[in-house]
């Protein structure tokens, strides 16, 4: 059994080699808390120093399976009108990795009463690496300079975005990655099909707080995703907020060409400073059989200042 999931991957990962990699960002479930690595313009928003942690087990029993981490960090300056943040992301699939190291700039402005417009820019760098001892024999790593151009590279990028938002709402225009890049570009060979691509990527971002009660909330929210050369993703969730605003509880629904499913969320306010939150999916296509599906865990960290308020709740 463990041979055909491991030969199962191996004819995913050819597959999509054998012609182009559009590489894509890792996309997590519980994006809505970590909107600062798609969006630039998110920066800052939060009102406070905001520090948040992302695991993600894919395709649980399958060998080789993505298991991407974030860690992100921002802030608002004294201004409040200011807003900088960094973030770094480790996705790795198979044999190959990908580090992205970004720095988040945002300036926002009051478009209303109520109302806020703020204005991104994302700058960093991309590294590269393919194991190709691992996906290779070692003489074919050797004799085929193919594989001899693709490790180690770091790549400059840069991303803008927007975030019009209130207490209550939000909506969000981004485009992490601007610059296309090919990591196989010294590679000259006509015969060689394999392209590896960091393509231009469009989040489309929205989501409502809806006062069912006194103490109880309902937030739903969602996703879109276009990427050049990929199929679109879509991700809707909808969460409720319970006791006294501790504990959010929902489900998400994860759908593009290629696969699909269905997710439990939940996100416990520990203490006003941390938060701990979990996602399970689970896959509702073919891919259903080979893996026990997916986990998601969410850490979030925020510094107040000694008897500061911040000026309106914080539900996204």
């Amino acid at each position: 059994m463990k041979k055909t999931k491991h030969n199962v991957l191996l004819a995913f990962i050819l597959i999509s080699s054998t012609f182009a990699f559009a590489q894509q960002l890792p996309q997590f479930s519980q994006y809505m808390f970590n909107t600062i690595s798609i969006n630039p313009a998110y920066a800052g928003s939060r009102e406070t120093v905001s520090i948040v942690g992302l695991h993600r087990s894919q395709w649980v029993g399958l060998e080789g399976a993505p298991t991407p981490q974030t860690l992100s960090i921002n802030t608002p300056l004294r201004n409040e009108k200011i807003g900088l943040g960094l973030s770094i992301i480790n996705d790795e699939l198979g044999f190959e990795n990908f580090v992205y190291a970004y720095a988040d700039f945002s300036y926002t402005i009051n478009t209303g009463e109520k109302t806020k417009l703020a204005f991104g820019l994302k700058a960093g760098f991309t590294h590269y690496n393919l194991d190709a001892v691992g996906f290779l024999d070692q003489e074919s790593v050797y004799t085929d300079p193919f594989f001899s151009n693709f490790s180690n590279r770091w790549n400059p990028n840069v991303g803008v975005g927007l975030f019009l938002h209130t207490n209550k709402w939000y909506v969000g225009l981004s485009t992490p990655r601007i610059l296309n890049t090919n990591y196989n570009e010294s590679v000259q060979d006509p015969n060689v099909d394999y392209i590896a691509l960091e393509r231009l990527s469009y989040y489309l971002t929205a989501g409502y707080v809806f006062d069912l009660s006194e103490k109880t909330k309902f937030k739903p929210s969602f996703l879109i995703k276009a990427t050049s050369g990929a199929p679109i993703s879509i991700d809707a969730n909808a969460n409720f907020l319970l006791f006294d605003e501790k504990f959010w509880i929902g489900g998400g629904y994860r759908y593009n060409q290629d696969t699909s499913t269905l997710g439990v969320q939940t996100d416990f306010q520990i203490s006003r400073q941390m938060r701990i939150g979990y996602t399970y999916e689970h896959y509702l296509t073919d891919l259903r059989p080979f893996t026990g599906g997916t986990h998601e865990i969410l850490l979030m960290f925020e510094v107040f200042e000694f008897n500061k308020r911040v000026k309106s709740p914080r539900y996204f």
